[in-house]
C-alpha cells in the first residue's frame, strides 16, 4: 500500500510539471509573461518540496547523492527568476523518478513471478496420517507426500522406488527427470510424474530455491561499480558545481550565470539512468531463468569477450521438436503421426506434447484413443481404432 501510494505520487508530480510547462508556455506565447512565471513557480514548486524531503531523508541515513544539485539549481533558477529553467529541471526529475518507479514496479511483477512458484503449504505423514502444514514448519527428517504436478517445498531425498520431476525452473533442463531411490531432489522441482515421498533434508528457507529468491532479491539491491562511483563523487561534484556557478557570477556579476551553471550541471541521467537499467535487467532475466549475482556482475558483462553455454535451453526455445519420422515398416509418416499424437494426447510429457504439435502443425485430424495408460516418464499405451498403440523409449516399446 505504501509503495503504491509513493508511485501515485511520482506519477501525480510528473503530471503537475508536464501540465505546468505547457500551460505556462501557452501563457508566455500569448503575452502573459507573469502569468506563465507564476504558473511554472507553482508547477515546481511542489516537485522541488519533495526532493528536498527525500535529501533530508538521505542526510539523516548518512547518505548524500547527486539529487542536491538538482534542489540547488531549481531553488537558484527560481529565486533569479528563471521559473522556465526551473520547470524543465523538475519535468527531468520528476520524469527519471517515474521511469525508476515503473522499472522497480515490473521488476516487483517479475519477482512475484517468482515467488508465485513458492509453495506455502506442505503434505506431512504424521502418525499413520497426512497434515497439511506451513511450509516454515518443515524440518530435516520430515517425510513429505509431493503430489502429481506439486512443487517440492524443500530440499529432500527420494524415499520411493523412484520420482519423476521437471528442473527446468532450477537448471534450464526442459526435459523431466527420474530419479532413484535416495536421490536428492531440490526445491523448487515439480513432480512430473506420480506422487511419491520427500524425506525433506533441509529447512524450507535453507532449501536452493528460497536461496534463488535471495538471490535475485540482493542482486536487485545491490549497486554497480557506476552507480557507486557517482554516489562516491557526489561531494566533490557537488562542491565543483556550486564553485564554478559563484565564480560565472562573481566574474560576470550576472547571477544568471550562476543559474545557468546549476541547470547544466543538474544530473538527472547520471542518478537515475543506471540504477533504472540495472532493475530492469536484473529482473528481466530472473523472469527468463536467468540469475545475475548482482548489479556488478551485469555490468562486467560489457566486457566480455567470449561467452561459453553448457546448458539446453539457455539460448534455445528448450521444448523438443520432431525432426524427422522414419518407418521401417513403409507406413506414411502422416499416419505414424497420427497415431502417436492421437496417443500421445493424454501425456504432458515434453517429447509427448511435441509430437502432438507437429501433427496439429501438419493439419492432421487425431482420432480419440481407448484404455491409454501413462507410465511417467517412460511411454503411454492405448488402442486407437481397434489397435494397440505403444508409444515410448525403445525399451518401453520392447517390453
Amino acid at each position: 500500500m505504501e509503495r503504491s501510494s509513493e508511485d501515485r505520487l511520482k506519477l501525480g508530480l510528473l503530471v503537475v510539471a508536464l501540465v505546468g510547462l505547457l500551460l505556462g508556455l501557452g501563457l508566455h506565447f500569448s503575452d502573459q509573461a507573469g502569468a506563465a512565471r507564476l504558473v511554472w513557480t507553482i508547477a515546481t514548486a511542489p516537485v522541488l518540496f519533495a526532493l528536498l524531503v527525500e535529501i533530508l531523508r538521505s542526510l539523516w541515513r548518512g547518505e548524500m547523492g547527486l539529487d542536491i544539485v538538482a534542489a540547488l539549481s531549481m531553488s537558484a533558477a527560481l529565486t533569479f527568476g528563471e521559473a522556465l529553467a526551473a520547470t524543465i529541471v523538475a519535468l527531468m526529475c520528476t520524469g527519471g523518478t517515474f521511469l525508476e518507479s515503473f522499472a522497480e514496479g515490473r521488476a516487483r511483477r517479475e519477482m512475484q513471478d517468482l515467488l508465485s512458484r513458492v509453495p506455502r503449504t506442505a503434505t506431512r505423514y504424521l502418525d499413520g496420517h497426512l497434515e497439511e502444514i506451513p511450509v516454515y514448519d518443515i524440518r530435516p527428517g520430515d517425510r513429505l507426500l509431493i503430489r502429481q504436478g506439486d512443487v517440492a517445498p524443500a530440499d529432500g531425498t527420494v524415499a520411493g522406488t523412484r520420482a519423476f520431476i521437471n528442473m527446468s525452473a532450477l537448471t534450464g533442463e526442459s526435459l523431466p527427470v527420474a530419479l532413484a531411490k535416495d536421490s536428492e531432489a531440490l526445491s523448487g522441482s515439480t513432480n512430473a510424474g506420480d506422487a511419491f515421498d520427500l524425506v525433506a533434508t533441509h529447512q524450507a528457507k535453507d532449501s536452493t530455491y528460497a536461496g534463488i529468491v535471495r538471490l535475485v532479491e540482493d542482486a536487485q539491491r545491490s549497486k554497480a561499480p557506476m552507480s557507486r562511483l557517482a554516489d562516491r563523487w557526489s561531494i566533490g561534484f557537488l562542491a565543483v558545481t556550486v564553485l564554478i556557478a559563484v565564480a560565472a557570477w562573481w566574474f560576470t556579476g550576472d547571477p544568471i550565470r550562476a543559474v545557468a551553471v546549476l541547470v547544466v550541471a543538474t544530473p538527472c541521467p547520471l542518478i537515475l539512468a543506471v540504477p533504472v537499467a540495472l532493475v530492469a535487467g536484473l529482473s528481466r532475466a530472473a523472469h527468463y531463468g536467468v540469475l545475475i549475482k548482482g548489479a556488478r556482475h551485469l555490468e562486467n558483462m560489457a566486457r566480455i569477450h567470449s561467452l561459453v553455454l553448457d546448458k539446453t535451453g539457455t539460448l534455445t526455445d528448450g521444448r523438443p521438436q520432431i525432426a524427422a519420422i522414419e518407418s521401417p515398416l513403409g507406413l506414411p509418416g502422416d499416419e505414424i503421426l497420427r497415431m502417436a499424437a492421437s496417443i500421445d494426447q493424454v501425456s504432458k510429457h515434453p517429447i509427448a506434447q511435441a509430437v502432438v504439435t507437429a501433427a496439429r502443425q501438419r493439419h492432421i485430424a487425431l482420432a480419440m484413443p481407448k484404455d491409454v495408460t501413462e507410465v511417467a516418464g517412460e511411454g503411454v499405451v492405448g488402442f486407437l481404432e481397434g489397435k494397440h498403440v505403444v508409444v515410448g523409449g525403445h525399451g518401453f516399446v520392447e517390453r
